[in-house]
């Protein structure tokens, strides 16, 4: 008996995040101080991280240069992940949530500041692209375009969300 086999053309996925923060000094402050003394160390950790795939970088190693909104004071960072699952570690159970347990300390509360999405395997997204998604969350809520860890979409043609309303912030 012949079985014919059907042939499915898949595109991987992998996740991206952006997460912005508005800080309460120049990089170059007493203020800031722990925070830039923390950025070698987490970037260097993420970079060897399971299911780290790339990160937004200038030739200094960070993004804190990169400063793409009116208010110079607002900093990104954005990464690209294998999974949900591999970031999810990376910020829940690695050293980066102490880390980001300081958050306060460095930065100014903003109701939307971080947002996730998918984007094809070997896409690098532009700060531009990663904006226009924040922006997309802040106004309409979690969807396949632009999702939180809290309501999340397991793939982007995905019609429900999953909801964790155990996770949260570790700041």
């Amino acid at each position: 008996m012949w079985r014919r086999l059907r042939s499915i053309t898949a595109i991987e996925y992998h996740l991206a995040q952006l997460n912005v923060g508005v800080a309460k000094g120049p990089m170059d402050s007493e203020l800031m101080a722990g925070f830039g003394a923390a950025l070698d160390p987490i970037n260097a950790l993420a970079d060897t991280a399971p299911g780290f795939v790339w990160r937004l970088q200038t030739e200094d190693g960070d993004a804190t240069a990169i400063r793409p909104y009116a208010d110079a004071r607002m900093m990104v960072n954005m990464s690209v992940w294998e999974s949900l699952e591999a970031l999810r570690r990376f910020v829940y159970t690695s050293d980066h949530t102490a880390v980001m347990r300081h958050r306060k300390q460095w930065f100014e509360k903003i109701d939307t500041y971080l947002v996730l999405w998918w984007v094809p395997a070997g896409h690098e997204p532009t700060v531009e692209e990663a904006k226009a998604r924040l922006e997309h969350l802040n106004d309409h809520g979690p969807t396949p375009y632009a999702f939180t860890f809290r309501a999340s979409f397991s793939r982007p043609d995905a019609a429900d969300a999953i909801v964790d309303d155990e996770i949260g912030c570790p700041a």
